[in-house]
């Protein structure tokens, strides 16, 4: 279970830094406008992305 959990982290981690490597011009502007949110937006986007997250882990072991 550790080793699952901690391949998991790298994975995230990984494709965590793929934007600011590459295009690190527009991940600040992608952050800046991020910060310009509202709390309800960004609850939202986390939101989101944590369904779609479930979403993708049920499709994969089912």
């Amino acid at each position: 279970m550790g080793n699952i959990l901690l391949t998991a982290l790298a994975l995230m981690l990984i494709i965590e830094g793929v934007l600011p490597f590459l295009l690190p011009g527009l991940w600040r502007d992608t952050f800046r406008r991020l910060t310009e949110m509202s709390d309800g937006q960004i609850r939202f986007i986390g939101l989101t992305s944590m369904l779609a997250g479930l979403l993708v882990l049920y499709l994969v072991r089912h």
